[in-house]
């Protein structure tokens, strides 16, 4: 369940509580980190936690797909 899903980066392994990218929006929208991915990171697939931040999502090439890229 998405809740429970631990939230990875795919590339770098980190959590979004490590990468600052995601500390900083956080702050600035005044949500949790964690709810900030779920709701702005349109690389976060639900079903699993996993997302790409933005230094590995360009490292791999920036992927698409019709209906949105989201981490396998």
């Amino acid at each position: 369940m998405e809740q429970t899903a631990t939230m990875v980066c795919i590339g770098c392994r980190k959590h979004p509580s490590e990468i600052e990218e995601y500390i900083e929006a956080a702050r600035e929208a005044e949500y949790p980190i964690e709810e900030y991915v779920r709701s702005e990171e349109g690389t976060y697939n639900r079903a699993n936690g996993h997302f790409a931040c933005t230094d590995c999502y360009v490292a791999m090439g920036a992927p698409s797909a019709p209906q949105g890229w989201k981490a396998p």
